[in-house]
């Protein structure tokens, strides 16, 4: 039984590799545009579920991880931004504020029915930034892949006041809440493999 992530997000691939290096990545092609939830973190739930879905029905017999981000701040979700101005519109709401960044893991694969899933949040607050700070920040290419416009892992740690949460489900993957579901799994295929940090 083969391990697949259902995301071409590189830094999955290497939260991932955390847990365990025996792994593929195959994106879904899972329509997002056709989910609709009461809640930012029902929404993640709900595309991580359909594209771990969508790659699992060409997989059957393997074992499946979707996940899916978004930021919710004042009740809006920020998914990723489309242009210049909605990385700004983005970055000028979660100056100053908290926000909560939602994302939804869902496990598919021989006895899973219909895929087993759970959300992780982490409430993130931003310093008050300047105007001249976005209009740098989104004249990178930093923000443009990553939900709510900004990528915790690279210029915008300097924007990071106060974190309560898993910092790595920031990035995009809850590490240690998807090893322990992965571990039952991983070990009855004899994979599992934990790195040694020194």
């Amino acid at each position: 039984m083969a391990l697949i992530l259902a995301s071409a997000s590189p830094r999955r691939s290497e939260l991932l590799a955390r847990i365990t290096p025996h792994f593929t990545v195959q994106a879904s092609d899972f329509d997002e545009g056709a989910v609709s939830a009461p809640t930012p973190r029902e929404t993640a739930l709900a595309l991580a579920r359909g594209k771990c879905l969508a790659v699992a029905a060409l997989h059957p017999q393997d074992l499946v991880v979707g996940c899916d981000t978004v930021v919710e701040c004042a009740g809006q979700v920020f998914g990723k931004p489309r242009d210049a101005a909605d990385a700004r519109r983005m970055l000028t709401a979660l100056s100053g504020a908290d926000h909560f960044v939602h994302t939804g893991v869902a496990l598919a694969g021989p006895g899973l029915a219909n895929a087993q899933c759970f959300a992780a949040t982490t409430r993130v607050r931003f310093f008050p930034l300047t105007d001249a700070q976005i209009e740098a920040y989104i004249a990178t290419p930093e923000p443009y892949d990553k939900a709510g416009g900004y990528g915790i892992q690279g210029a915008a740690a300097l924007f990071c006041e106060e974190i309560e949460g898993d910092y790595y489900n920031i990035m995009g993957l809850p590490v240690s809440r998807l090893a322990r579901a992965l571990a039952p799994f991983l070990q009855k295929e004899g994979r599992f493999a934990p790195q040694n940090h020194e």
